[in-house]
This record gives structure tokens, sequence and C-alpha cells, in this order.
């Protein structure tokens, strides 16, 4: 039957009935090449070179520092968005998922976006306990920075949250801690 909360991602192609196509990634090198072929894109990544300054653009490309910096604006851009955009979110789940979230209160319509998980396997965590988020978690126990438990990392995902939950794994033998085993998928 499977896990019906565990997002199942599409491979990725532009949608060809959009009128304008963005895209947004937090991947290091962003992919260019999806965009060949079509007019009205635009590429929006978190790249830096060196200290902090962003890559010289490409036409079309639009760098960002900061995941921090890129999802505002991305608010602001959709807010004044025109029947026909389509917007694509490529990255990790937490990155692709923030920027529905942001979509979707911008007013889009779901089948107006369309995200892609790509990038390192990891996941962020949102503590059921005390409601912390942990990020870039590769294993299926972590220890939550805030409160101490040590979390079984459930396979529960929640699109709201951008977030797996995390449990506490030794609740009925305190102490009892399993050895954390690497995440597959």
């Amino acid at each position: 039957m499977g896990n019906k909360s565990r997002p199942i991602y599409a491979p990725f192609k532009l949608d060809v009935t959009g009128r304008a196509h963005l895209i947004v990634t937090n991947l290091a090198e962003p992919p260019l090449e999806l965009a060949e072929g079509f007019d009205d894109i635009t590429v929006w990544t978190v790249k830096t070179i060196g200290r902090g300054i962003p890559a010289p653009a490409a036409p079309g490309l639009r760098p960002f520092r900061a995941v921090a910096e890129l999802l505002p604006q991305l608010a602001v851009r959709l807010a004044q968005a025109t029947v026909g955009l389509r917007l694509y979110a490529i990255g990790s789940e937490a990155f692709i998922w923030d920027a529905f979230n942001v979509a979707i209160t911008a007013g889009l319509d779901k089948a107006e976006i369309f995200v892609h998980h790509a990038g390192p396997l990891v996941r962020r965590v949102y503590c059921t306990h005390c409601r912390t988020m942990i990020e870039d978690v590769a294993a299926d126990i972590t220890p939550c920075p805030a409160c101490g438990a040590h979390l079984f990392v459930r396979d529960h995902f929640s699109r709201r949250l951008a977030a797996f939950m995390g449990v506490i794994v030794d609740a009925e033998v305190p102490g009892e801690v399993p050895a954390a085993e690497a995440l597959t998928s």
C-alpha cells in the first residue's frame, strides 16, 4: 500500500501550455539546459562563487545569496504573476515544498506548480516534542539540538511544514537508542 504522505515525483519537464516559466532551484549548478527551446523562461538559483558574490548572470538567470533571500522575492514575483505562469521548484525536498507553499499562498493553483526532488538525500525533520526544525538530516535517528531527544525520522512527510516527522525513539526505555542507519530514499 505504501506511505500516502510521501510525495512521488514525476520526471522533470516543462509544461508546454505555460506562457511564462519560472524555475527556482537551490542546486549548486542551475539546470539551464532545461530551458532550451522555450521562450519567456527565467531561472532563479541560490548560487555563490568565492566569498559570497553571486555568479555573473546568464540571460534569464537570477542568482541569490541564500534561500532566505530567494523565497521572499518569489512571493513578491508570484503576487504580480499573470495567468499562464508555470513555477518549477527543483532541489532538496525542504526547498521545493517551501517554494510550493509560497506559490499556494500567492494564489497559484496546484496545477501551475511543478516540484522535482534533486540533490543530496537529506531531510528536514520536525521535532514533534519541541517543534524545532532540524535541517539536512541524513540518518533515520538524529538528536534534536533544542530538546536533546533522540528522534526516529518517520517516513511521514508534512507538505505544510515541508518536513518529515521526528518522534522520540527511546520513549518506552529511556536511553535505549538503536544505531542510526543512513536514509535510502
